[in-house]
């Protein structure tokens, strides 16, 4: 949302530079030929010998700083990598030198803590197994380890022989890394995509209004030159990853082993030392930090070029067995400290024989309540610990006395506004919204209070009177849309037990009520007005059904974003923001009154979701989109989204608001809310598949707190009408030095951060901007990052990267190739842009992250195998890379990006499988039959059929319908699969190889 607190100064952030930028040229990127490792001879940088007992190897332990990832342990029958100097190809670590600690506060370490909460030290002390060096020598030792989850494929090591490959060779028409796969749309005459060298017009990046990116503040300099930071303390082994480069004599570029880049293949990765040191932390579920080490300065601000914040979900499902504990302080009311307001938790420590404890936020001394007095034991602990879970969990929910409600709470809600117009009709989605509205009607949370109600409307808005005394509804039409009124107020939203067997007959007889229907006209606006004269007594959720362009009253819209001349224009963001400010002051009374809308759209026309979609931004909504929808193939994939909208747990009439520590204050709010105050996000509703981004930044020049403790607070209504505040408590350290802020930082939630702030970027600006934003910040990070060893360690022309932030390229790559972010207009149809942008803004990090970089599986050898045994579908089927390389013509893969599953079969398939797994002749065109697959009577089918469900059960929140594509089949294939498979360069964007290429040669300019 990019909601900015309005009275406070704006946070800087680092600039834009241009994505995929080559820095030498300025030719777009995909005129100059890919550069692949294998092409070009090694180079070889030259190394000091190794000491003799400087390798970590000698010691039983890892090296002081173990919080870090270090080396991955050998997988069996892999043969052990050679320690030998370093050749083209595989990342590697070095072992730095320590440096002399600059003066920093001590840590206490005696507090009487409501647990004890010693503060770790962020540093073991000194090791003694490697030696000190002056600075600037050459490194202690360079020893190869794999830092990604690849195994490095060295060209020259003597002792290695390279792994059995898991990728077959690629077959004719699939060549690695070239563009010629797909035949892309010819290319508008405007610079599509804007690979150029940056120019100096660049518009500010991330503009204040956008959210939390201002002018760049100036780099802090080291004291002479490129020298290390101070303040890092003795002992300390600094780790880092590396890629070599080495150039080829007599070419322009360098060589590159496409096999030893870093890939997620393992999926989300959390930082593990961040939860390891603070043990009573909330689940990472709940919150993440961009990085678990807070920089105590604005001038370690000012060289952290990420984002600086964090990413809640306060809703998100726990595993059985982990659900967050009720607790209930009846009529003593809740304890919370009376300054700053926070809640009680973990973190407060008791004093004075326990009459009063110390507030961790504001460090204020409060009077214990005598209901809640407990003596303390030898320790400084209370010795009532074990019965108080508020002072041992981190997440915990507080039951609601009468003071935290301004009126009684409200029963659940639910609102239908269902167009009925003939593109509706004849799709076949009014029929499958109705049957499963009905199918879920016993499952709604609140029952026995639940309420719905119902609205149609085409050129008119019809009404249905549901009054439980009723045996069918009746529906009553109004043909004024500019003097809207509401007929029978009282009898429209009606209590669902008591009305059940009309709800049910109105269900019936929608579809067939409006089979007939040849209106092509909507008055959508005049409709959401009915609707909101009819909520706004309660509150609750609206779901909007709408298949056809707003035309009639209030809100009409027209159609807009097929000229393809704005594109690459100072007037391109336009089309992605709403046309009529009608939407965005509707949103606002939506909120106002409590009532949170959730778009669904189906129309195969523009219907300019950039407007729609703004109705569920401001309220805490969702936007569903089903292009070209049609019963027969996407009906199964409404009908589990609908009712899991329906059946998920729902906070309703929610705010929210996040606390932290002295000195640190949150600058900008990102995601699907309304700003109520400059730091309250009002949510008419909440789920557990939402999620929230902010930045902070520090009000002080100097933090002089070793910890910095965030809360997060939400206030909601359950469903069985009890207001609660759920409470979500982290604590983090401060740190004085740079390399501790990348060691601990967590990509998930900087890659989170990164794309709620292009995506912002791209409603004010074009979209090339918002891509060079992603570059410029990745580049200037790890630029930073390579001052820190450039001195002590000849790094030469390696690459070198933190382990924490490794696959950082790989997912800033795939942002500025998702839906949402790539191209130009030709790219990708403005709505599904605009429905992509809606959906990623509310992402959890583990789906956003699984939509950057979807899971591609070999199924086949699995298939074939008998007889089948669960845990053998994770030893077969491994995730491979993204390239086209990876797939077989003999093969079957699923590509699954969270939103749908991609079948491929291969070519060369034999015909008795395909027969198996798909009813019609295997030489079937896929794109011109509706094949779908079904559960066939054989071990085949019903394994592949298993294999869906496991992978659709992993997350329930969308439905992953199913595409079957043969290879071969254009454009069908390109658009579902090759188009997608991020690391080939396709349609003009850079691959994996030459992004990191272009990265490492701005890093070095």
């Amino acid at each position: 949302m990019g909601t900015e607190n309005p009275n406070r100064p704006n946070f800087h952030q680092g600039p834009t530079s241009t994505p995929f930028a080559a820095p030498q040229t300025n030719m777009p990127i995909g005129s100059s030929r890919p550069m692949v490792g294998s092409q070009l001879p090694a180079f070889r940088p030259t190394s000091a010998p190794a000491m003799p007992n400087s390798s970590p190897f000698s010691s039983p332990g890892p090296p002081a700083g173990s919080g870090t990832p270090r080396f991955r342990p050998m997988q069996p029958g892999r043969p052990a990598p050679s320690y030998g100097p370093p050749t083209t190809g595989p990342p590697q670590r070095f072992s730095a030198p320590q440096f002399p600690q600059t003066s920093q506060p001590p840590v206490s370490q005696t507090s009487n803590v409501g647990q004890p909460m010693l503060p770790p030290s962020m540093r073991p002390p000194p090791s003694t197994h490697v030696p000190s060096v002056p600075m600037g020598s050459p490194p202690q030792s360079l020893y190869t380890v794999s830092s990604s989850n690849n195994p490095p494929y060295s060209a020259s090591g003597p002792n290695i022989q390279p792994p059995p490959s898991s990728t077959r060779p690629s077959y004719p028409g699939y060549p690695g890394m070239q563009s010629s796969t797909i035949s892309p749309p010819p290319p508008p005459l405007y610079n599509q995509g804007g690979y150029a060298l940056p120019q100096p017009a660049i518009p500010a990046p991330f503009s204040s209004h956008q959210g939390g990116y201002g002018q760049v503040p100036p780099v802090a300099s080291y004291v002479g030159g490129s020298a290390p930071p101070t303040g890092v303390t003795p002992g300390l082994v600094e780790d880092f990853s590396s890629l070599s480069l080495g150039s080829a004599p007599g070419s322009y570029d360098g060589g590159l082993d496409a096999k030893a880049l870093p890939r997620p293949l393992d999926g989300d990765v959390e930082p593990s030392s961040f939860a390891g040191m603070y043990p009573m932390n909330c689940d990472s579920r709940y919150l993440r930090l961009t990085t678990g080490a807070i920089p105590n300065s604005q001038s370690l601000v000012s060289r952290w070029h990420l984002p600086l914040g964090a990413v809640v979900s306060p809703l998100a499902e726990a595993p059985e067995g982990e659900e967050v504990p009720i607790v209930n302080f009846a009529t003593m009311g809740i304890v919370r400290c009376r300054r700053c307001r926070t809640y009680v938790n973990p973190y407060v420590t008791f004093t004075d024989g326990g009459r009063k404890w110390r507030c961790n936020i504001c460090a204020l001394l409060n009077d214990v309540q005598n209901d809640y007095f407990s003596h303390l034991d030898a320790t400084g602990k209370r010795v009532d610990l074990d019965q108080h879970p508020e002072l041992t969990k981190g997440s915990v929910e507080f039951v609601a006395p009468a003071e935290y409600m301004v009126r009684p709470p409200m029963p659940p809600l639910y609102f239908f506004m269902i167009d009925v117009s003939i593109s509706a009709v004849k799709s076949g989605m009014l029929e499958v919204m109705a049957q499963t509205i009905k199918s879920c009607l016993d499952k709604l949370p609140g029952s026995p209070r639940t309420q719905i109600g119902f609205i149609t409307f085409d050129s008119t808005i019809h009404f249905y009177n549901m009054k439980s005394s009723l045996t069918q509804p009746q529906m009553m039409v109004i043909s004024d849309l500019d003097d809207i009124f509401v007929p029978l107020p009282d009898d429209l939203l009606v209590n669902l037990s008591e009305s059940r067997p009309v709800v049910e007959a109105f269900l019936d007889s929608l579809p067939s009520m409006f089979q007939d229907n040849v209106n092509v006209e909507s008055a959508f606006g005049p409709a959401l007005k009915a609707a909101f004269l009819v909520m706004s007594q309660l509150g609750g959720k609206l779901l909007i059904f709408q298949s056809t362009l707003p035309s009639l009253g209030v809100g009409r819209l027209k159609l807009r974003g097929d000229d393809l001349r704005v594109y690459g224009t100072d007037k391109e963001h336009t089309l992605r923001i709403p046309e009529d400010p009608f939407y965005k002051q509707m949103a606002a009374d939506f909120t106002k009154f409590q009532v949170a809308v959730n778009v669904y759209a189906f129309s195969d026309k523009y219907t300019d979701i950039a407007s729609l979609g703004t109705l569920a931004k401001y309220t805490g909504g969702q936007v569903y989109y089903y292009p070209s929808f049609h019963s027969v193939i996407h009906k199964d994939k409404l009908r589990h989204e609908l009712a899991r909208d329906l059946t998920r747990e729902t906070a309703w009439e929610a705010v929210m608001r996040i606390r932290c520590g002295k000195g640190v204050r949150f600058t900008s709010y990102h995601g699907n809310f309304m700003l109520r105050s400059t730091d309250l996000l009002a949510l008419p509703a909440v789920d557990c598949d939402k999620a929230y981004a902010m930045q902070f930044a520090l009000e002080e020049t100097l933090l002089t707190t070793q910890i910095v403790y965030f809360q997060v607070a939400l206030l909601y209504t359950a469903s069985c009408g009890e207001r609660r505040i759920r409470v979500h408590t982290a604590a983090a350290s401060v740190v004085a030095d740079l390399g501790e802020m990348y060691r601990q930082a967590d990509t998930g939630a900087v890659v989170s951060l990164l794309g709620r702030l292009a995506i912002e970027k791209s409603l004010s600006y074009k979209l090339e901007d918002a891509r060079n934003a992603v570059q410029l910040k990745i580049v200037k990070a790890l630029k930073e990052y390579r001052k820190l060893y450039s001195v002590q360690h000849r790094v030469g022309n390696r690459m070198i990267y933190p382990e924490s932030l490794k696959y950082l390229p790989l997912y800033g790559l795939s942002l500025c190739k998702s839906t949402a972010l790539r191209g130009g207009y030709a790219d990708a149809q403005l709505d599904e842009r605009c429905a992509a942008g809606f959906t990623m803004m509310a992402l959890p990090v583990k789906k956003m992250l699984k939509l950057l970089y979807p899971s591609l599986l070999r199924v086949d050898e699995y298939l074939i195998k008998t007889p089948a045994v669960d845990d053998e579908f994770d030893k077969i089927c491994k995730r491979l890379p993204l390239v086209a390389e990876s797939l077989d013509s003999r093969g079957i893969y699923i590509f699954d990006d969270g939103f749908r599953f991609v079948v491929w079969f291969g070519r060369m398939l034999s015909p008795d499988i395909t027969r198996n797994l798909v009813e019609e002749d295997p030489a079937t065109d896929f794109s011109r039959n509706q094949v779908c697959l079904t559960e066939r009577n054989n071990d085949m089918s019903r394994k592949l059929m298993g294999i869906l469900k496991k992978l659709r059960e992993a997350d329930k929140s969308y439905y992953q319908l199913c595409h079957l594509v043969r290879q071969g089949e254009q454009p069908r294939e390109g658009f579902f699969l090759l188009l997608n498979l991020v690391e080939d360069q396709v349609g003009g964007m850079s691959g994996y190889a030459d992004w990191m290429l272009q990265i490492h040669r701005q890093v070095q300019q």
